[in-house]
């Protein structure tokens, strides 16, 4: 899925950013964002529906937060009713607590689309894998035995300027980025996503990085695996990252 609702104040994250608090794009060092955190929920025994979480500390505020996706791969949309949503609005309020809120919260998505399937990470570029700018990644789906894998794909990410719903320029000093993904396979490459206008859920991306590959256990082939893609709209203290689910069978 490839929209992305931005966390709660990022307009005022924007003024911030406006009156200079927010140092990106000035070529000064910059304060850190939050970095979301990835937790995958699982499929649904066709492979159809595919659920995820991102949660972590919010840059500027210092409150929990998490955001439970449930995507239809075969529509690249959520289904109706999430993402399910929630922060804290303290600082006493845990992680953990708001995590397990959300969980309850969307517990009946989880039963009625019947995410019960095991996810496989057929392959990852780890958060501490240094120089690398995460452009490429190179996987197959996993075997039985040890080191065995079956396929040879490569999926390739581009970036490049774009125009959004949300006044970027004004906000942030930078015009949005949108991303290309393509996927190759024997010396012939599709395209797999292309952004066109980024809508107001993506808010004013900086970045784009390859995260992982996951597939179902037990159904690990090309048509129902799924890229993990991290992206960097503007926040607080400087870009936050986000995640989106892009199915490559479609």
């Amino acid at each position: 899925m490839n929209w992305m609702q931005p966390d709660a104040g990022l307009a005022a994250a924007a003024r911030l950013a406006a009156s200079g608090l927010v140092l990106l794009g000035l070529g000064l060092p910059a304060a850190a964002g939050d970095r979301a955190l990835i937790d995958y929920v699982g499929f649904s025994p066709e492979f159809r529906y595919f659920a995820f979480e991102e949660f972590g500390i919010q840059d500027g505020s210092g409150f929990a937060y998490s955001n439970l996706y449930v995507v239809d791969l075969e529509t690249d949309s959520w289904v109706v009713g999430t993402p399910v949503r929630k922060q804290a609005e303290s600082e006493t309020t845990s992680l953990e607590e708001i995590r397990a809120a959300v969980a309850e919260k969307a517990a009946g998505h989880i039963e009625g689309f019947n995410i019960q399937v095991p996810v496989e990470i057929a392959a990852l570029i780890g958060d501490g894998v240094p120089d690398t700018d995460a452009r490429s990644l190179d996987f197959g789906a996993p075997g039985y035995q040890a080191g065995a894998v079956s396929g040879d794909y490569t999926l390739e990410l581009e970036t490049f300027e774009t125009t959004a719903t949300s006044p970027c320029a004004e906000w942030f000093g930078v015009e949005p980025l949108g991303y290309e993904l393509l996927l190759s396979d024997s010396g012939t490459t599709r395209l797999i996503h292309r952004d066109g206008s980024l809508p107001r859920s993506r808010g004013c991306p900086t970045d784009y990085r390859i995260h992982s590959v996951v597939m179902p256990f037990q159904g690990t082939t090309l048509s129902n695996a799924v890229a993990i893609i991290s992206v960097y709209p503007g926040g607080f203290e400087g870009p936050d990252r986000r995640f989106l689910a892009v199915p490559l069978g479609l």
